[in-house]
C-alpha cells in the first residue's frame, strides 16, 4: 500500500514538471522575434494606390477580370466599368486576407427607389458581400447599406 502512494506522489511530481515545462516552453516561442523586419508601405496619395497594392482595374481595361461565361464584357468609358446586363466579373487572381479599397459612384440622376436603385455588391472570397448601393435619401431595409457586408 506505501509503494503505491510513492509511486502516485512520484507520477504526480513528474506530470508536474512536464506541464512546468510545456507552459515555459510555449511562452519561449511565443516571444520569438520575426525573422525578418516587415516591408514599410507607402501609403497612396491624390488617387494613387498604396505601394504594395494589386490594381485590379486602372480604369482602362478588365485584362484582371473574368465574366462567368469566358471573357469580362462590361463597358469601359471615361475610366469607369459599367455593367451592362452582362453578369458578374470575377478576378483572375484569387486573394486570401486583403485590404479592399473600392471607389464607387451613385448615378448622378436618381431613377426608381429601393433596391432597384443603383444596387449591386462587390462579393468576396465567394461567400461575403460588400454592398454598393444607392442608399442616401433611399428608404431600404436598415442592414442593406451602402457598405455593409
Amino acid at each position: 500500500m506505501f509503494s503505491s502512494l510513492k509511486l502516485a506522489v512520484r507520477a504526480a511530481c513528474v506530470a508536474v514538471f512536464l506541464l512546468v515545462c510545456g507552459v515555459t516552453f510555449t511562452r519561449a516561442q511565443d516571444q520569438t522575434p520575426p525573422m525578418a523586419e516587415p516591408k514599410v508601405i507607402t501609403p497612396g496619395t491624390n488617387g494613387a494606390p498604396p505601394s504594395d497594392a494589386i490594381v485590379l482595374f486602372d480604369g482602362k481595361d478588365l485584362s484582371q477580370w473574368r465574366g462567368t461565361k469566358g471573357e469580362a464584357k462590361w463597358i469601359i468609358k471615361d475610366g469607369v466599368a459599367t455593367v451592362n446586363g452582362t453578369g458578374n466579373i470575377t478576378s483572375k487572381q484569387e486573394f486570401g486576407d486583403v485590404q479592399l479599397h473600392v471607389e464607387w459612384a451613385s448615378p448622378a440622376e436618381i431613377k426608381g427607389e429601393g433596391q432597384g436603385r443603383g444596387n449591386s455588391g462587390i462579393f468576396l472570397q465567394g461567400r461575403y458581400e460588400v454592398q454598393v448601393l444607392d442608399s442616401y435619401n433611399n428608404k431600404t431595409y436598415f442592414h442593406g447599406q451602402a457598405g455593409s457586408v
